[in-house]
């Protein structure tokens, strides 16, 4: 349990707060336990706070983007939660058409806004599940383009409160990572380089991504997206349908019979199931085809 003392803090940083979360409300699995403490912060100085207050009562926190790259254990969460809201899901236009924006934003909102200003770069991202920073922490990416072709800089705090700059090559970016991969830092915002384009053409190039993801993938099912990375010099959803395992189901988790890339929670899956699936595939494909197949979904708690 948490200190109470603690949460009347917390509040005080004009946090929500809420004990006891399901954490099946804030993940595109619909799957986890409950985190012990849950709240939402609005702002850059009350994150900091709130951090350093954690630091003091010796709680360990956790930052929630949207949830849709997780796998949250059935036994839940221990210790804080913390969603990024209010100044975190701005967006704002800078010169030399940059625009910056906040961590906790949807990069579905990034997307539509870059459209809205009639600005092109980002339509590869269009409809790539998350917030800004998941995306910016992962180097997400689809059909040949990656955050990484358009991130100009970022800001991110340390467990201390203390804030950074992040500049151009010091992101190292490559497949799936980011200089921020397994790292305690909190990634704040971030500022993107778009460039000129007709409203009308962007829209027509997002429309086309997203009718291929609807047909090709699974999007009528909870799921975290893909769950392996691809590995080098094979496709992981390839393998695992070479190796007969489209459709197999552990519990209430299934790999697509849409995208072997995806498992989905065909209803009141659990975390042990998907791990239990995650474990199968891993073993077939290894036996079947002596490849390594490695998880991009993040297991927590």
């Amino acid at each position: 349990m948490i200190d109470t003392n603690l949460i009347e803090l917390i509040k005080s940083e004009n946090a929500e707060v809420c004990l006891d979360e399901p954490m099946t409300q804030h993940t595109s699995f619909r799957i986890g336990g409950n985190a012990d403490c849950f709240c939402e912060v609005k702002s850059v100085e009350a994150l900091r706070k709130i951090i350093l207050l954690c630091k003091q009562y010796h709680v360990d926190y956790f930052i929630l983007g949207l949830g849709s790259n997780l796998l949250v254990s059935d036994d839940g969460i221990r210790g804080l939660v913390i969603k990024l809201g209010g100044e975190f899901n701005e967006i704002t236009s800078l010169e030399d058409n940059m625009v910056r924006c906040g961590a906790g934003a949807t990069l579905a909102g990034l997307c539509v806004y870059a459209r809205k200003m009639s600005l092109g770069g980002l339509e590869f991202a269009w409809g790539i599940p998350g917030s800004a920073g998941g995306a910016v922490y992962m180097n997400a990416g689809a059909y040949g383009g990656e955050i990484k072709d358009v991130v100009v800089s970022s800001r991110y705090m340390d467990k201390d409160g203390n804030i950074y700059l992040c500049n151009g090559l010091e992101h190292d970016f490559s497949y799936r990572h980011s200089f921020y991969s397994d790292k305690d830092y909190i990634i704040l915002d971030a500022v993107f380089r778009l460039v000129p384009k007709d409203q009308e053409e962007i829209n027509d190039r997002m429309q086309e991504l997203m009718n291929r993801r609807r047909t090709k993938q699974p999007t009528n099912h909870p799921s975290a997206g893909s769950i392996f990375k691809r590995p080098e010099g094979y496709y992981a959803a390839a393998l695992i349908e070479e190796c007969g395992l489209k459709g197999c189901t552990i519990g209430g988790a299934q790999v697509s019979p849409k995208h072997s890339g995806f498992i989905v929670n065909e209803g009141g899956a659990t975390a042990a199931d998907v791990k239990a699936l995650i474990r199968h595939i891993q073993k077939e494909v290894y036996e079947q085809k002596g490849v390594e197949l490695c998880c991009e979904v993040k297991f927590i708690g």
